[in-house]
C-alpha cells in the first residue's frame, strides 16, 4: 500500500491521483522555469532547456521538418512519462504509468492522431492503402492491415506498463525484505529503465505518425 497521495475512494483510484500529482508538478516546474527567463540561465532553466532541446532535436531528426508541428505532443508525452516513471523510485509513491489505464490512454491518443493525420494528408488514398495494391487482394490485406494497426496501441501501452509495473514490484519486494535500506543497484536500474521506456514510447509514436504522413501506396 502506498501511504502518500493515496485516496481510498473508488472515484479516485491511485493511478488517477498520481497522474494529477505529476500534472501539477509539471505545471509548477514550467511556471518556475518561465517566470523569469534569463539570457544566462539558472540551474532549473538550464536543465529544462537542455531537455527540451534534446527532445526537439530527436523529433526533427526522426520526423524531419514536418516533425516540428508534433513537437508539443511528443515533448508533453516525454516529460509526463519520464516523471511518472521516476515517481515510483520514491517509497510511498506509485508510477501512474504502472497502471494499464494510463498507458492505454496515451497510446490511444497517438493511435487516433496517427490516422487523423493520415486521412488529412492523403485523403481517401490513406484508407485505400489498407486494401492492398490490387482489388482482388483486399480480402487478404485488409484483415492483416487492421490487425497490424490495432497492435500498435497494444504494443505502446503494454510495453510501458509491463516494464514500469515490474520495476515497481521489484522495489516493493526488496523494501519488504530490507525495509530500512534503499537498494542502490535497484534504484539505478529503475532510473535507467524509466529513461529507456520514455525514449521507446517517443520513438514508436514518432515512427507511427511519420508512416501515416508518407505517401500512400
Amino acid at each position: 500500500m502506498h501511504p502518500l497521495l493515496f485516496l481510498d475512494n473508488p472515484y479516485f483510484p491511485p493511478h488517477v491521483t498520481y497522474t494529477w500529482f505529476v500534472m501539477l508538478l509539471l505545471i509548477v516546474l514550467a511556471f518556475l522555469m518561465t517566470r523569469k527567463l534569463d539570457i544566462y540561465p539558472g540551474k532549473l532553466q538550464n536543465v529544462f532547456e537542455v531537455m527540451i532541446e534534446g527532445v526537439r532535436g530527436l523529433v526533427e531528426d526522426s520526423m524531419g521538418h514536418e516533425g516540428k508541428k508534433f513537437f508539443p505532443l511528443i515533448a508533453t508525452l516525454a516529460f509526463f512519462i519520464l516523471i511518472s516513471n521516476l515517481l515510483g523510485v520514491f517509497p510511498g509513491f506509485e508510477s501512474p504509468t504502472a497502471n494499464l489505464n494510463t498507458t492505454v490512454a496515451m497510446a490511444l491518443v497517438v493511435f487516433v492522431l496517427t490516422h487523423v493525420i493520415g486521412i488529412k494528408v492523403h485523403g481517401f488514398k490513406y484508407i485505400k492503402q489498407f486494401m492492398g495494391p490490387v482489388w482482388w487482394m483486399t480480402p487478404i490485406m485488409l484483415p492483416i492491415e487492421i490487425v497490424s494497426h490495432l497492435a500498435r496501441p497494444l504494443s505502446l501501452s503494454v510495453r510501458l506498463f509491463g516494464n514500469i509495473r515490474g520495476e515497481d514490484l521489484v522495489l516493493a519486494i526488496v523494501l519488504m525484505l530490507v525495509p530500512f535500506l534503499m537498494p542502490l543497484p535497484v534504484v539505478i536500474l529503475m532510473i535507467f529503465t524509466s529513461i529507456i521506456q520514455t525514449l521507446v514510447f517517443m520513438m514508436l509514436s514518432m515512427i507511427y505518425i511519420s508512416l501515416a504522413m508518407q505517401e500512400a501506396h
